[in-house]
């Protein structure tokens, strides 16, 4: 973005996010908790404790408070809900309560997750997404916990990222010595429709229940970039993995977008990583315009009418100087975007803490560093700059080169 400052409207979100399983710890009655456990599992670590974030989530969101930010988006897990199928833990219930109440006692907008990767064991045993009967499942879910959304929750996400749940079952079916070099794995179509219709299932289920509530899902956005001369082959990656989901919010309240990366695109399908450009601890390219480029696509695809939340957008790293430029450029792409018209409502980062990033503690997104042994937390200088802009509602100019704020 060149020029001037660029201010943020009212009530623009701008905050941090999680989900519940990477966060909380102790997720016993999910699917992902077997997973980790069975023997030959491909992860380096299971998630044993995570960040304890059951028990400090009023820490936690005291820090964000104290940073300046004004959103939270965080989960509600299913698994801890209904551990068992039609039997529900009012313990949980009321712990998710008591969340949503400490976000608003904060000040902080409460973004809810009511799906983010993982179910209860026993829905998978069922058959998971495809089951017959697995819409209605994860409705009567969504009504359960409708009550604790009511007059305190205005945004609310049905499914995390469906387009990588649907690729996950496409690399548990093949195995993982079956994925392609460069991981761009087309998703499995009938787990694709299985959410689709839960998220159609649980969008209605929420609209009878709470009708002034805003619903929507979140996409994993790769920014395809399509070399000269691979429109065409870039479009046929994009249309499974991204577009088709994209345009299943039609009708939603808003749309999530979540990028970190971009996708080059040649005329035989994904390139690896340019030789010399800067990559993160997870190994994709450093690349924070990307959040521009999937905001403008994300647009399109839904047709303009659908308001834009980005629900995830950072960077692992151990170097928190990469991280605040890679939020002041991606921010400032976000900006050039909404310039133009396109209906943004809010930026939350990815993430608010370091995490378990499926498999493994290494790769560090947090805005607050989290030591693993003491659960201490310590805000990082990024955290204090996008504290900054929540509380001025201002993106500096690109070239202002404004440092991080000390800790």
């Amino acid at each position: 973005m060149a020029g001037d400052d660029f201010l943020l409207p009212e009530g623009f979100l701008v905050g941090a996010a999680t989900s519940a399983h990477q966060t909380e710890g102790g997720n016993l009655a999910s699917d992902w908790w077997a997973f980790e456990q069975r023997e030959g599992a491909p992860v380096a670590e299971p998630s044993g404790d995570a960040v304890d974030s059951y028990h400090r989530w009023p820490q936690d969101m005291d820090l964000l408070r104290d940073l300046g930010l004004n959103a939270y988006r965080f989960g509600i897990e299913w698994a801890r809900v209904e551990p068992v199928r039609g039997r529900v833990s009012r313990a949980a219930l009321d712990h998710y309560a008591r969340m949503i109440d400490g976000a608003l006692e904060r000040g902080l907008e409460p973004v809810v997750t009511l799906h983010h990767f993982t179910s209860p064991a026993w829905f998978t045993e069922a058959g998971g997404w495809t089951a017959p009967g697995a819409a209605e499942a994860f409705a009567d879910h969504v009504r359960t916990v409708a009550p604790l959304l009511a007059d305190r929750v205005r945004y609310a996400c049905t499914i995390n990222e469906p387009n990588m749940l649907a690729v996950m079952h496409t690399l548990l079916d093949r195995g993982l010595d079956a994925a392609p070099a460069h991981g761009h794995i087309e998703p499995d179509e009938r787990v694709a429709a299985g959410l689709t219709a839960a998220h159609r299932a649980a969008r209605e289920a929420l609209r009878a229940e709470l009708p002034g509530l805003r619903t929507g899902w979140t996409v994993a956005n790769q920014a395809y970039q399509a070399l000269p001369g691979a429109e065409q082959t870039a479009a046929a990656y994009a249309r499974p993995r991204e577009d088709a989901f994209l345009e299943a919010a039609a009708g939603d309240d808003w749309i999530g977008v979540q990028a970190y990366t971009r996708t080059r695109i040649g005329p035989d399908g994904p390139l690896p990583v340019p030789e010399g450009a800067e990559t993160t601890l997870t190994g994709w390219e450093y690349h924070p315009r990307a959040l521009g480029e999937a905001i403008r696509h994300t647009a399109e695809a839904t047709g303009g009418g659908v308001p834009i939340l980005v629900t995830e957008n950072g960077i692992a790293t151990g170097d928190d100087g990469r991280r605040a430029a890679y939020i002041r450029e991606a921010l400032h792409s976000m900006a050039e975007a909404m310039r133009d018209g396109i209906d943004v409502r809010g930026y939350l980062h990815w993430s608010a803490l370091d995490n378990y990033e499926w498999g493994s503690y290494r790769p560090t997104f947090g805005l607050i560093a989290v030591d693993r042994a003491t659960f201490t937390r310590t805000p990082r200088p990024s955290a204090r700059l996008l504290g900054e802009i929540a509380r001025t509602r201002r993106i500096p100019a690109a070239g202002s080169e404004e440092p991080a704020p000390t800790p």
